[in-house]
C-alpha cells in the first residue's frame, strides 16, 4: 500500500525523516505581523528543522505582493500613420 504521507532525509541532521505537516507561517509584512494557518512544511522528527512548501511560499508572496490586483503596467503598440497618398505620387498610367 502506497504511504500517504510522503518523507524523506532531514538535510539538516541526515538522522531524522522529513514529514509533510501543516502548521502555522509567521512572517512580517512592513510593520505588521501576518500569520497564515494550516501551511504545509516539511518538518524533521529528530531536530525539528523546517522546510517550507516553494509552491505555498511562491503562492504567498504573490497574495502579499503590494502589485497583486493592479493593472499592469504594459505598453500599448502605438501604429504610426501610414502617408496618405496623393494622385501626384502615383505612377501614371498614362505612359
Amino acid at each position: 500500500m502506497a504511504e500517504e504521507n510522503p518523507a524523506y532525509p532531514c538535510t539538516e541532521c541526515q538522522a531524522g525523516v522529513m514529514h509533510l505537516t501543516y502548521l502555522t507561517y509567521f512572517t512580517w509584512l512592513d510593520q505588521e505581523l501576518v500569520t497564515v494557518p494550516n501551511f504545509p512544511a516539511w518538518v524533521c522528527d529528530m531536530c525539528g528543522h523546517r522546510e517550507y512548501d516553494q509552491r505555498a511560499i511562491a503562492w504567498l508572496t504573490t497574495m502579499l505582493s503590494p502589485e497583486t490586483g493592479k493593472p499592469s503596467s504594459a505598453r500599448k503598440r502605438i501604429r504610426r500613420p501610414r502617408p496618405k497618398q496623393t494622385d501626384d505620387l502615383r505612377p501614371s498610367s498614362r505612359e
